[in-house]
This record gives C-alpha cells, structure tokens and sequence, in this order.
C-alpha cells in the first residue's frame, strides 16, 4: 500500500439500524455453528476412512484440528465482519493534551525519519513527546536532537541503561502528565490524521474503554518478497482479526508498536510487564480488571516488516511466546466479560491447531500430491470459499471506508496475494510451533 500522506476528514454516513453487539455476537455463533454441523455431516466418510488407518479418536483430533474448528472460525469471522458498523465520529479534532512514548534502541537510521511525521501531525493540542533512549550504542541521541532542532519539537531524552522495551516505557511512563499515553516504535511512519482519530476514538467512547489500539500497515512492502507476502497479512489478516475484536470490545493486542492507553490505567496494573509480549501482557491486564480495548481503523501507522525469512520467524515466534506469557499468567475463564473470555479462548486453543496443521496437515498436504488423501482431501477445500469471503469483505472495507477516506490507494501485489493465500500459513504454524517450544523450555528473551 502507497502511502499518500494528507490529512482528511473522514465522512461517515449514519446508521440506518442498530443491532447491539451481544445480539451481533449470538448471530454470528448460530451461523457459525450451523456451518459446522454441516462440515461435520459432509465430512462422515472423510472421518470413517481416517479412522481406519488410524482410530477414531486420532481422526476425530485431527480433522477437528485443520477444518471443523478453522471452518467455525471463519464463519464466525464472516458474519461477524457483515455485520460490524463503524460507529459514526462526532468529535473529530480533539485537543485533549496527549503524550508520546517512543522506545529506541540503535535506531539512528529511522528515529529522525519517524519524529518528521509525528511533527506532520493535524492534532490541535501541542503533543508532548519522550523518546527513551535505551542503552543505545550508536547515534540515536544525535539524530533526535536534530529532528528537535529542524522539526520545532519539544522532546524530553531520557535513558535507560537495562536493556528490554518495557523497562524503557516504564521509565517514560513515570513521566508522562498528560491523562493519555500514546506508544510509537521507532521505526514507524504515522499518517497525518493518525493521533487524532486515536484520541477521538477514546473520545467518543464509553468511560470503560481504556486503550484503543490503532491499525498498522506495511511500509516496505517492495523490498523483499517476504514484505510483500506480509503486506497482505497486515491488510488483510491482522486487520479482519483487530475489526473482529473491536466490534466485541476486548482486542487482545494494543500494540506497543501504535496504540492509545489512558494513563491511569496503564499506572492501575502497574505498566508494562517484564514479558517478551509486553504488550499483550499488559492489554489483558487491563481487560481483567473489567475496561474494554477498541480498535480504530482509519488511525494508521506504517511500520517496516521483516525482510528475510529467518527475521520474519524470530518476530512471530516472539509474538506465539507473547500470546502464552498472557494464557500462563491470565487464563481465559479469569476475563470478566463474556467477549474476552471468548476471544481470550480461541488463543488458548490456537497451540493445538498450529500444532496439527504442522505435523498433520503439512504432511497430508505432500500425501495429496501423490493421490493420498488420508488428511487433505475435498473436504478441506470447504473453507477456502468462507477465506475468500472474509477476505473480499475486508479487502472492499478496507478501500473504500478506510483508504480513500486517507487518500490512499491500495498497490497492486497480486504475486504477494496468491503465495499470502496459498502459503503463508505453511510459515506461520511451523514458527508459531517453534514459539510455543521456545516458552515452554523458556528460552532466552531478545528483544
């Protein structure tokens, strides 16, 4: 996606009925689970031919695995995405005094670029920005001064000697006054508009709603073939899974990487914990004590991706190692409201289906290749049509209610597309597996 960074307004129309969220939340599981007994009824001779060259309990746990379960999943992802209304924004230039924390560690090559588009900001309120500096060896000092200097900004240095992100925030937070913290990695590119659709997100939000995480896109989309794949992955999959969320109230990630936090909250469970997912840590944190976290879609952050496949596998098993830092410390039943224990839930069971797509489907899939179809057959082709859907969907909201509303324009990748579609999956369980084994035997944290 080209960025064309210009602020707007955005225009959303009103709505013409209202469905509330807990009804939104029971259709979507109806049809979910009408499409899952209709799997179960079409895959019967699937199930009795498995069984036999297994058990049936063997075949049960892995046909569970790699459809009935990923069928419902999409399902509900489909009409849950039908049916999501962005709600319509009444207060569009807010002037709440907000602060910015960025964490920087050897970022002298990105740290000025990324302060440039935080000084572009069409926010009304003076914003006050802290940049961290933690333990850098390089020039990172330097590079901020300069961008304080040419950029007019007032930004207070600070360092922290121990290494590791939230060790840098905490020490940022102690010195925020303003009632709403914003974190920025230092290597990300903020649209224009991007803080004020975040603080008035929180703005016309119920009181409860205590951080709103913002929707990050891919910068380096053309530098490798990998970063194309991820493109889609951020457009398309991190996103319909951020909009899903939202619309039921708990989004499991308010990513350190863009996200608004109210600060007393932050401050009520304690700031940022000592975890390598320090930010979905501390997102459940604040959902267990009852606040909810919304997502705002037009609030986009541009960030830059892994650019080979060894940098790729270190991040997201670093984010499979987040998600059971946050099951092992808050279980799902221990959430208060009904959607995160929900949402909360399907992380508990996403070890079991990484796992059996690993060493069940992958396998399977070698066996079609050669007329086996003991694991991949027909049946699996079911929930291709639900991706599609899912995917158009979101593709079409993403255009036309959130792009042209940016004045963006979505580039053309379709080779990023077909392999995003085809084979990125193949990548993700295998390094999300090596995730989970890197947590249980507790390897050494890298930030």
């Amino acid at each position: 996606m080209q960025p064309n960074l210009t602020p707007i307004q955005p225009e959303l129309g009103p709505k013409k009925f209202y469905i509330s969220v807990h009804k939104k939340f029971w259709i979507s599981h109806l049809v979910s689970i009408g499409w899952l007994i209709f799997s179960v009824y079409l895959s019967i001779p699937w199930l009795r031919d498995f069984s036999s060259i297994s058990s049936f309990p063997v075949a049960l746990i892995v046909i569970c695995g790699i459809a009935y379960i990923p069928g419902y999943m999409n399902a509900f992802l489909v009409i849950s995405l039908l049916l999501d209304r962005q709600p319509k924004i009444s207060n569009r230039f807010p002037k709440d005094p907000v602060t910015l924390l960025i964490a920087a560690f050897n970022e002298e090559d990105s740290i000025f670029n990324t302060l440039k588009y935080v000084a572009n900001q069409d926010y009304l309120k003076k914003m006050h920005v802290i940049v961290i500096n933690n333990n850098s060896s390089d020039n990172t000092d330097s590079e901020i001064k300069r961008a304080s200097k040419e950029f007019g900004l007032t930004i207070k240095i600070l360092h922290e000697a121990k290494p590791g992100k939230f060790h840098a925030l905490n020490k940022g937070l102690t010195y925020v006054t303003t009632p709403y913290v914003i974190t920025l990695d230092a290597d990300t590119l903020l649209h224009p508009s991007a803080v004020r659709f975040l603080v008035s997100k929180i703005k016309n939000s119920p009181n409860n709603v205590c951080a709103v995480a913002g929707s990050m896109l891919v910068r380096n989309s053309r530098e490798t073939l990998w970063t194309r794949i991820q493109e889609w992955d951020y457009f398309l999959g991190i996103a319909s899974i951020k909009r899903l969320q939202g619309l039921y109230q708990g989004t499991l990630v308010a990513q350190g990487a863009f996200s608004l936090y109210k600060t007393e909250c932050v401050r009520a469970v304690h700031g940022w914990p000592n975890a390598i997912g320090e930010d979905i840590v501390l997102t459940w944190r604040l959902l267990q004590k009852n606040w909810k976290v919304y997502f705002e879609p037009l609030a986009i952050a541009f960030t830059d991706t892994p650019t080979s496949l060894k940098q790729f596998a270190k991040q997201r098993s670093r984010w499979a190692r987040g998600m059971i830092e946050g099951l092992t410390e808050i279980k799902p039943w221990h959430q208060p409201q009904l959607f995160t224990k929900y949402l909360t839930g399907i992380n508990f069971i996403m070890p079991y289906l990484d796992l059996v797509y690993t060493l069940c489907w992958i396998p399977g899939l070698i066996l079609a290749f050669f007329g086996i179809y003991w694991v991949v057959g027909l049946m699996t082709l079911l929930v291709l049509p639900l991706t599609f859907i899912s995917y158009g969907l979101l593709y079409f909201y993403q255009k036309h209610f959130v792009f042209n509303q940016l004045n963006l324009r979505v580039r053309k990748n379709p080779l990023g597309f077909i392999l995003f579609l085809f084979f990125y999956q193949l990548i993700m369980s295998p390094v999300s597996v090596w995730g989970y084994f890197q947590e249980f035997f507790k390897r050494e944290r890298v930030w």
